[in-house]
């Protein structure tokens, strides 16, 4: 991409079996041109660096690898450099003979701008931070156990490892300012909801409506009984929230004898 070498970068895709790839623009009919296309022109459009950032890694079967990625992307035009991103989910396969890996499937998003985020970013997401997502219940009884123990409450997160807004959350729940304050008053689990569907009972179980976007929390005291939830989508853009609105929220459920 920063050669805006168009062959090389049609080289990245299968042709045997076709390659297969969903834009913003509908499915394409010619993937290995026209994604190699839009790649290449971001170089005249003032492309200067890039940045990939797996935000999970599967391996559904040997020889094929899934990614989930955000392509963060800096560009230069006169005086003012712009930061703008990709969000991509990719299947390679590697090919007959060790000849290779090649792309076999390819969904993206238009470049749009990056978001301006006010919480500490992970240097390099957990792609395991969610759990399979048949671990959610026995998950949620380890944590209650331990909370009948220690009379601390459970703080829920519904995610999933794409979300890169939910590896934000994380980076903050995990920072010098406000990891005491977690530690002391919560036992942290991830509530994995895979492609949106995955521990949908959960999620109505906890009054959780995930229609509304992730990451998003609910508190439980040690009898699973809920004490509140987000039910408006309050943290799943890391960029309309800012550390006092996390620590708030801490602070405003933990257990009344750390009040």
């Amino acid at each position: 991409m920063l050669a805006g070498d168009q062959d090389a970068l049609k080289g990245f895709y299968s042709s045997a079996p076709q390659a297969f790839a969903q834009t913003p623009a509908g499915k394409s009919t010619d993937p290995a041109n026209e994604e190699a296309e839009f790649w290449a022109r971001q170089l005249p459009a003032g492309l200067t660096a890039m940045e990939p950032k797996i935000l999970e890694e599967t391996t559904p079967q040997p020889g094929v690898v899934s990614l989930v990625l955000r392509i963060e992307m800096t560009f230069q035009a006169k005086s003012e450099t712009r930061q703008w991103m990709v969000s991509a989910a990719q299947t390679w396969v590697e090919g007959p003979n060790n000849d290779g890996w090649r792309i076999l499937a390819t969904q993206r998003s238009d470049v749009v701008p990056l978001p301006t985020i006010r919480l500490p970013q992970p240097k390099v997401p957990n792609t395991h931070l969610y759990p399979d997502p048949a671990e959610a219940q026995k998950e949620l009884a380890e944590a209650l156990a331990s909370a009948k123990q220690d009379h601390k409450r459970v703080l829920v997160v519904f995610g999933a490892n794409w979300c890169y807004d939910c590896h934000v959350l994380d980076a903050a729940l995990r920072s010098k300012e406000l990891a005491q304050l977690v530690t002391a008053n919560y036992h942290v689990i991830h509530i994995n909801i895979g492609e949106g569907k995955d521990n949908a009972d959960l999620a109505e179980r906890f009054q959780v409506p995930l229609n509304k976007g992730i990451p998003s929390l609910a508190v439980l005291d040690s009898d699973a009984q809920l004490i509140t939830s987000q039910k408006n989508g309050e943290f799943e853009s890391a960029a309309k929230i800012g550390m006092e609105d996390v620590s708030g929220f801490l602070k405003l459920w933990e257990p009344p004898a750390s009040r």
